[in-house]
């Protein structure tokens, strides 16, 4: 093993598999594991030889740091301790708020990844923050993690869906902050405590993963799309709301979310060079789903052509006072109303929300005849964006596919009509 002192500048050149053992304090090193460079202290414990974790490189551990928990954990060997079987006891007793609270540290820091293979973004980590301070912690918080079993989950889950967890609570950001429970917030709750027990199962801190098992509440929601009927009464909803003067901005991002199924937060932060007119879509860099390329229908794109450019804002649709407009659920919550899309289900929650115009749009594209792999790709779901990397034009059918979808829902829309099309057109 390569030996040299330990200083940052060390630390960071090395590279990924290689490690550094320290010419001051004997045992002490660092290795870099992919992105993430780890410091830690060889030693011999009762005849065994031992690799004792300190931490990851940056806060709270420095090369200066670090070397000082390696000499308190050589000190508690040299008196006949055991530092490693003393922190694997401390994490068995911990409670579910600490690791909680350790998750959401290596979540926020990029070191928590998804099935996909990505770190996990920053918005979904401030979602996930939300779920852990207002539904994990209030409930089971203060358990041993060790003692949690699988009917202990299952009562957990009970609990949210019949609202133990609701209030209303202040915020910073909106001011205030509606807390319900629900079927869906259990199931999303439940899903999220697994990925945080799996997290314990990794490091050790429990043998097996309590949520494994819990059987789900299905999320209803989810199972919402628009009829023909709702695209119609949507549309006049929309047209009576721009009569009274609603915010332009937001009734576009509703348009365009309806005609193109992408997500709000795709939408909302569009910015003018992402936009391929002549190629008929959109170039996402960065997605829920990583880098993708998505086709546009010409309905939408003329939607996004109506938008007035700022000379220094590239915002497709610019906020009043941050750079990307956010008011898109506020005015969504008028236009159904308007609408007489009013329906909720048992919890209390709206039917038909922002999400609900991306699940109609893949059900009118399904009933067109579209494949799952097309729908995907107009979606941008993993299936339809991993091709992304090879290709650097759309297909010309797949372009054709958003256009016909887009150009059925203006037709609700704007005329109130199934726009009148030869049946024997290719998909």
């Amino acid at each position: 093993m390569p030996k040299g002192k330990i200083t940052k500048r060390a630390v960071e050149a090395l590279l990924s598999g290689q490690s550094l053992f320290d010419t001051e304090v004997r045992g002490f090193g660092a290795r870099r594991q992919k992105e993430a460079i780890t410091y830690f202290v060889k030693t011999t414990v009762k005849g065994q030889q031992q690799w004792i974790t300190i931490g990851r490189h940056g806060s709270p551990f420095t090369p200066d740091t670090a070397r000082a928990e390696a000499l308190k954990l050589l000190g508690q060997v040299v008196q006949g301790a055991d530092p490693a079987q003393a922190r694997r006891e401390e994490r068995l007793g911990s409670t579910v708020s600490d690791l909680c609270d350790q998750y959401y540290r290596d979540a926020l820091a990029g070191n928590i990844v998804t099935r996909s293979g990505y770190a996990k973004k920053q918005s979904t980590v401030y979602v996930d923050k939300g779920r852990i301070e207002r539904h994990i912690k209030p409930l089971i918080g203060r358990r041993k993690v060790r003692d949690l079993t699988r009917a202990d989950i299952q009562r957990f889950m009970n609990d949210i869906a019949a609202g133990k967890t609701q209030k209303v609570e202040k915020t910073k950001q909106r001011g205030k902050a509606v807390v319900k429970g629900g079927r869906g917030t259990a199931t999303r709750t439940v899903g999220l405590l697994g990925g945080i027990f799996q997290y314990a199962v990794k490091h050790g801190i429990r043998l097996d993963n309590p949520v494994h098992g819990v059987e789900r509440h299905r999320d209803n929601t989810r199972d919402r799309r628009l009829s023909p009927e709702e695209y119609v009464a949507l549309g006049q909803g929309l047209m009576v709301a721009e009569l009274q003067g609603m915010n332009p901005r937001g009734l576009a991002v509703i348009r365009t979310l309806a005609m193109t199924g992408c997500r709000k937060s795709e939408i909302q932060t569009l910015r003018w060079p992402y936009l391929d007119v002549n190629g008929g879509s959109v170039r996402f860099p960065d997605t829920k789903s990583g880098k993708s390329i998505r086709p546009i229908g010409k309905a939408a794109m003329e939607v996004f052509a109506a938008q007035p450019r700022e000379a220094e804002n590239d915002a497709v649709f610019p906020g009043e006072r941050g750079r990307f407009y956010d008011g898109t659920p506020k005015i969504m919550g008028a236009v159904r109303a308007l609408a007489g899309l009013t329906d909720k289900d048992d919890y209390g929650y709206y039917n038909v929300t922002l999400h609900t115009l991306r699940h109609s749009f893949a059900s009118l594209a399904n009933e067109l005849g579209y494949t799952e792999a097309t729908i995907a790709s107009m979606l941008g779901h993993r299936l339809g964006t991993i091709t992304s990397r090879y290709i650097h034009h759309l297909d010309a059918a797949l372009v054709a596919a958003a256009d016909r979808v887009s150009a059925h829902i203006a037709g609700y829309f704007y005329w109130g009509v199934w726009l009148v099309e030869d049946e024997t057109s290719s998909h």
